[in-house]
């Protein structure tokens, strides 16, 4: 997302070393980049005027203090502004769901059709399921598009949700207010709404619409908007933040080839908070979003936090620590470890995942890999591994030439595939040795600088 303009970014910082402070003359070439980047990721233009101006004003005569160049100096001010028009100015308080009513809490899911509305609604109920511990109700008020009703039936079921069933023969008001009365009567802590939408704004829908949010009253009114309409964006934004008292945005489809602009526009026209942010097609992939974090992903820096919270989620760290004992008493580490640190490394995300959070400085060593393609390979090496015997993978010393052509042929790949994996597993295993007597310590304090606060 934005990756033009972490691209821009770093280019004008380069060009601006050795100045003293940031003045009018050596910021203007980096202001007209950022500006050309914004109006290329299809930032409203209003937006991108106020940005600038903002950037300008807090730039000018700002010190270039310890070993700060200018051009860093200006990219802090740029983040800053980036996470301000993301949201940060209204405070943390502000991107968080209000629960602050008497059960059950109704949230209204608004938006086109085509934009994700039903997908993300099973995926707000999994994460308030997961996250706050919610007892969830989904019901669709969508009786025109053919298998909407099923589609969320099915997507909440996948969440470990409650769902309503509604008919297409019945009217919006009436599926709403009564699967309000189911949820009241079986003490169900939230009530999802899912509506249904047009592929344009018209009269009709908004009118319906205006109507559920009056039968319901709704404690949150989450517009849903396609990170990928760009331009569009600003109009759809505009004409339901009219309509209804919108409380906060969820961004979708953020994963994809999107130019990003939606993220800085809509906040801005409608001057509501972006509370979650869609970044993959599984039910998990719901974040709730953080202008700070955010703005550091489009500047090159990384999410660090991202992926400390990918980590405790997905990594057993009972298992970790098991491995830790493991090596620092001394025992082997055999491929039966080896598979399952790929195993974790799949929980968080994959390797595509994992590199998205990582600083620039980070994905740049990698060369610009092709990261489906590694994906592949560390499927390949799964099934490589699962084709030996117990005996195999706790001694790998014993696969020689005939044990190697029956493993390939058990996974289906050439043998110099399972050469190339025990390669790799030989380079682990030094690696892991090195860790014993403090080499940990010493491969920490190589990368000082290169992660905030190590």
């Amino acid at each position: 997302m934005l990756d033009n303009l972490t691209q821009r970014l770093a280019k004008v910082v380069k060009t601006m070393r050795g100045e003293a402070r940031l003045t009018e003359s050596n910021t203007a070439e980096m202001l007209r980049e950022v500006r050309m980047a914004l109006l290329e990721a299809d930032v409203a233009l209003p937006a991108v005027r106020e940005f600038i101006a903002n950037v300008k004003q807090k730039a000018m005569g700002e010190e270039v203090i310890g070993s700060l160049s200018p051009g860093q100096a200006l990219v802090g001010v740029v983040q800053r502004e980036l996470a301000s028009i993301m949201g940060a100015d209204l405070g943390a308080q502000a991107a968080q769901l209000s629960f602050a009513t008497q059960p059950p809490a109704i949230i209204l899911m608004a938006g086109l059709q085509g934009v994700g509305k039903t997908t993300t609604t099973g995926k707000l109920a999994r994460w308030l399921r997961e996250e706050k511990k919610k007892k969830v109700l989904t019901v669709s008020a969508d009786v025109y598009r053919p298998a909407a009703i099923a589609q969320l039936q099915t997507v909440s079921a996948q969440a470990g949700a409650d769902f309503f069933p509604s008919q297409a023969s019945d009217k919006p008001v009436d599926i709403a207010l009564a699967a309000l009365d189911y949820a009241k009567k079986h003490y169900h802590d939230v009530l999802l709404v899912d509506t249904a939408g047009r592929l344009a704004v018209d009269e009709a829908m908004m009118q319906e619409i205006a109507a559920l949010h009056q039968a319901l009253n709704p404690i949150e009114t989450l517009f849903v908007v396609d990170a990928m309409l760009g331009q569009d964006a600003i109009n759809t934004a505009k004409a339901f933040n009219d309509t209804l008292p919108l409380t906060g945005i969820v961004l979708t489809k953020l994963d994809g080839d999107s130019r990003g602009g939606a993220a800085l526009s809509v906040r801005h026209i409608t001057g509501k908070p972006i509370k979650f942010a869609g970044v993959s097609e599984k039910l998990e992939g719901l974040e709730a979003f953080d202008p700070q974090r955010m703005a550091n992903r489009i500047l090159g820096m990384g999410d660090i936090l991202a992926l400390v919270e990918e980590a405790r989620k997905g990594v057993d760290m009972e298992s970790a620590q098991e491995l830790a004992q493991k090596i620092k008493v001394g025992g082997k580490f055999d491929l039966n470890d080896f598979k399952a640190q790929l195993g974790q490394m799949k929980k968080m995300g994959g390797l595509s995942g994992l590199m998205d959070k990582l600083p620039a400085q980070f994905q740049q060593m990698a060369g610009g890999a092709n990261m489906d393609q590694a994906e592949r390979q560390v499927r390949r090496m799964c099934g490589i591994i699962d084709s030996m015997t117990p005996a195999e993978r706790a001694k790998p010393e014993l696969i020689k030439a005939t044990r190697k052509r029956r493993i390939a042929v058990g996974a289906g790949v050439p043998v110099q595939e399972v050469n190339r994996l025990l390669t790799q597993y030989d380079q682990m295993q030094s690696m892991m040795k090195k860790l014993k007597g403090g080499g940990m310590m010493k491969m920490m304090r190589s990368m000082k600088g290169m992660i905030p606060g190590l």
